[in-house]
């Protein structure tokens, strides 16, 4: 009796079991897969017109492609169809990530999670299309030019190719994730504006190392790498500031209700 009585306040309280709580794990996670697997099934058909409009990218500066073992292309269809999943199905991990997380969140917390998740997404979007628009065409203009100085033609292999994109879309896409993880950071408190702020020289010459690292050596590229990166830290500052004070304001009211 002792022990239902037990469960059945637990219950009431909201609270969860470890039993409880790795059972959900389990059913969420088992969706997802479920969920991911159909959307892959589902871009599988369409995986060849995704390598049709990477390869399309690279024709038009005079790239030709080939594939160098058996399983190549096929395996790169399979990649297509993959990422082409993530993206469709990206709504409902979102929310199951959120819906796994919020029971054990405050309702401030809940909010700068929903924040926080929503405009990532965005911010990771803006750099897919910076990258798309503007960094990936220098860099394979830039590369090619160097054919017309040696006898050599460029044939690339498929999954080189795609891999390169890939990796310059994930870079890009994570680079404009700065706003948004400062923002993050200063919200729960762990970072300040003051320390951007000071560390502005520091940044500058690590951004443009990673600029340097990521990109063709050209100082061109380079600049152009680093002019958005440094864009994005002094926009990063921007808010926290803006952050801190609405903290401040947030913090002021709540002791004078106190009073």
């Amino acid at each position: 009796m002792k022990n239902k009585q037990k469960k059945s306040k637990a219950s009431a309280d909201g609270s969860m079991s470890l039993s409880g709580h790795l059972k959900e794990l389990r059913n969420r996670v088992l969706i997802c897969v479920i969920v991911l697997v159909a959307g892959f099934c589902a871009c599988l058909g369409f995986a060849p017109k995704l390598v049709t409009l990477f390869t399309d990218m690279g024709q038009n500066f005079g790239y030709v492609f080939v594939y160098i073992a058996p399983q190549e292309l096929l395996m790169e269809y399979f990649s297509m169809a993959f990422v082409g999943s993530l993206v469709i199905c990206f709504p409902v991990l979102a929310y199951h990530i959120y819906a796994f997380c919020s029971p054990g969140l405050s309702s401030k917390e809940r909010n700068y999670f929903k924040v926080g998740l929503f405009a990532g997404t965005l911010f990771f979007l803006l750099g897919i299309t910076f990258a798309r628009l503007v960094s990936i065409p220098f860099m394979l203009r830039f590369l090619i030019s160097f054919t017309g100085e040696v006898d050599v033609s460029a044939s690339i292999s498929i999954q080189a190719y795609i891999s390169f994109l890939l990796s310059v879309f994930l870079i890009f896409g994570i680079v404009f994730e700065m706003p948004v993880i400062t923002v993050v950071l200063t919200a729960l408190g762990v970072l300040k504006a003051e320390w951007l702020a000071k560390g502005r020289k520091i940044m500058i010459v690590a951004i443009f190392f990673i600029a340097a690292v990521i990109t063709p050596p050209d100082v061109i590229s380079q600049i152009l790498i680093a002019f958005p990166m440094l864009l994005l830290y002094e926009v990063s500052i921007l808010l926290c500031k803006l952050v801190t004070k609405r903290k401040k304001k947030t913090d002021e009211d709540d002791e004078e209700e106190d009073e």
